[in-house]
């Protein structure tokens, strides 16, 4: 082989070595339960400026996922690191950017688990077109809460909500690209489209009730259960009426972890389920003035206990 041949072999090798190291230091590092544990850290995906769950307060971290968050750190023995998640067009795209793979930008930025991830067999074995389970790289576990729609209205204009369609007369504020936007500009023919004032969250929407520009606000429950503690002086209250046309208005939410660390994800199972049965989680809750319900699963799970005790006791 001549020398020239020589040098272009050696070049291919030193640049396919390049290539290779270049794709290895930018791919996500392997956190397994171990390395987590031995690393001295658990980084916590909460999505970035949404109360009462995840948000800034006077500089720290705070809300209901903050605190679970480093609740499971500390029951780990591992210091809290919160990993903001910057929402994307789609859920696929949050679990991609945040849990496996990483955003384009920043390849080796992931969190360990994702927090506030909807709890729903059908989403986590959804197939492509090819047939792909789309969500094959993520596995979905832990539901921590039951989360729903709901409305807070002024009773200075409106006596009640007992239907949507009183929306086709009195203005309603929404936060702007969610499900409640679309909803409220789409059902009923469009029929409450014009009275349909939107925001950039659900915080603004509540200031404009109080400058009274709008009846009422729909948004998430804890969203508005939150915004109802911070507004209490104005006597916003929360309305008792369903929504025709929503098909899923209770969902429960639960989190994510990428499909080779499932060990971290029992251990953290554990530990949150715990919280859910002895009434931590619902105590968190309570200091943001927020109403908790437990996710479906455990509603079954409970309610044969309690049905299974009975019958024992009873004889039945």
């Amino acid at each position: 082989m001549t020398s020239m041949r020589w040098l272009t072999v050696v070049v291919l090798v030193l640049f396919s070595g390049a290539v290779w190291a270049e794709l290895v230091l930018n791919r996500p590092a392997e956190r397994s339960y171990d390395i987590v544990i031995e690393s001295g850290y658990l980084n916590v995906g909460v999505y970035e400026n949404f109360p009462p769950y995840s948000f800034l307060r006077e500089g720290e971290p705070a809300g209901v996922d903050i605190e679970l968050g480093r609740r499971i750190a500390a029951e780990l023995g591992v210091e809290f690191r919160v990993h903001w998640v910057v929402p994307d067009e789609t859920l696929e795209d949050d679990l991609r950017n945040n849990v496996w793979k990483g955003h384009y930008l920043a390849r080796t930025r992931v969190a360990d688990v994702m927090l506030r991830v909807p709890y729903d067999k059908v989403y986590a074995y959804m197939r492509d077109s090819t047939g792909e389970v789309i969500n094959e790289q993520v596995v979905l576990f832990g539901p921590y809460q039951q989360e729903q729609w709901q409305i807070a209205f002024d009773p200075e204009d409106l006596d009640a909500v007992q239907t949507m369609a009183v929306f086709q007369y009195h203005p309603i504020g929404v936060e702007i690209d969610t499900l409640p936007d679309t909803y409220l500009t789409s059902a009923f023919r469009g029929r409450l489209r014009d009275q349909t004032h939107h925001y950039r969250n659900v915080s603004d929407a509540f200031g404009a009730m109080v400058a009274g520009d709008v009846s009422a606000v729909m948004g998430m429950r804890a969203e508005i259960d939150y915004a109802l503690a911070q507004r209490g002086e104005h006597g916003f209250r929360p309305a008792s009426n369903g929504f025709p046309g929503i098909s899923k208005q209770v969902w429960d939410v639960g989190m994510a972890v990428k499909h080779t660390h499932r060990q971290l994800g029992y251990a953290i199972e554990a530990i949150v389920d715990r919280m859910v049965r002895n009434g931590e989680l619902a105590a968190i809750f309570d200091r943001y003035g927020l109403r908790y319900t437990m996710p479906g699963f455990y509603q079954e799970i409970l309610n044969d206990t309690v049905n299974e005790t009975i019958n024992v006791t009873t004889g039945g």
